[in-house]
């Protein structure tokens, strides 16, 4: 039987479709499908998605590249005993932290969290971020945790990251960056890596990295995808390197929760991790959770049922069972 903080609420009973459509609707209206679960269930409430909030926040990231989202960069925040870690947002591949951390950012926030949300891999005042090569990124990741580390007093962080954001580049940093001490666990500076459809394992790109290969392209030139890329398709130099010697560090707990319908990382069994010694891994499958679930790679970062995963995995002692809203490809929900 599933863990209760991944399992969904009256999952064994399949919604009618006239159910779903109300709720469809409801989402449409700007109604979030956690306001009225909360309205009957005293449990933590379900952050309030809205079925537009993707595409309005990928519009309000040209306009604000460097801006963080709504609740992040607080610097005078300081951890409270109930939420001791900050949480350090890692946005994806051709993203920013604005526009992909609409709903998590205010959510997490509003939870009680000090959150924080890098921006990595782009040069200021360019929206399209997270393209350079995986280990420069890395690095940037080591130094912005240290500064939040040395801003709010804390001992360790959490990471929460999308697509790149929660796989490949925060791993190197983990290995090779100082985020972790295999020797002394308990000097780590990171205690969780949670990965919202994480590039882990490389992708192929639903075919299109693997063509670009054999045929022979550079992926950066071919695509002008930048060398992130690159760097994430499967059999790259990174990824080996990466992968050589496991897939997790010491003294980390890793959550992945990926969807059967990525388009993206490909294939989506791609992201799911193996726990080495003195780590714990949890792979989730979206769909197994809510089976009504439609969200792909880039809207499960505005899924309020991947959001509710994300808050089990931060404070697992108070985990919750998922209240499975609709979540829509392409607009969240």
């Amino acid at each position: 039987m599933a863990d209760r903080w991944v399992s969904g609420r009256r999952s064994n009973r399949r919604p009618g479709r006239w159910a779903a459509f109300c709720a469809g609707l409801a989402l449409a209206l700007g109604v979030g499908q956690g306001a009225a679960a909360a309205a009957a269930d005293p449990a933590p409430p379900a952050p309030k998605g809205k079925i537009l909030a993707l595409p309005l926040a990928a519009l309000g990231g040209l306009v604000h590249p460097d801006a963080p989202p709504p609740g992040a960069d607080d610097w005078s925040c300081r951890p409270t005993r109930e939420h001791p870690r900050p949480v350090v947002l890692l946005h994806g591949t051709w993203a920013n932290a604005y526009d992909d951390w609409g709903l998590m950012s205010p959510y997490l926030k509003q939870l009680g969290y000090c959150v924080f949300a890098a921006e990595y891999g782009g040069a200021p005042g360019n929206p399209v971020k997270a393209t350079a090569h995986v280990p420069d990124s890395a690095r940037q990741i080591a130094d912005y945790v240290d500064r939040v580390l040395k801003a709010t007093g804390a001992h360790q962080v959490d990471l929460v990251g999308h697509s790149q954001g929660g796989g490949l580049t925060p791993r190197w940093y983990l290995r090779f960056d100082g985020g972790t001490d295999p020797a002394h666990p308990a000097r780590n500076k990171v205690h969780s890596l949670i990965g919202l459809a994480p590039s882990n394992h490389g992708t192929t790109g639903s075919g299109l990295g693997t063509l670009t290969t054999k045929l022979g392209l550079d992926p950066t030139v071919s695509l002008l995808a930048g060398q992130a890329y690159a760097d994430q398709l499967v059999g790259s130099e990174v990824n080996t390197t990466l992968d050589r010697d496991g897939d997790t560090q010491p003294g980390v707990s890793y959550t992945v929760i990926a969807t059967r319908l990525d388009e993206v990382v490909t294939p989506y069994t791609h992201q799911f991790l193996t726990a080495g010694p003195d780590a714990t891994v949890k792979n989730i499958t979206i769909q197994d959770v809510c089976r009504e679930d439609a969200s792909e790679h880039l809207s499960i970062a505005y899924d309020s049922n991947a959001a509710q995963l994300v808050r089990n995995a931060l404070d697992p002692t108070h985990a919750d069972a998922v209240r499975c809203g609709i979540s829509l490809p392409a607009l969240g929900g």
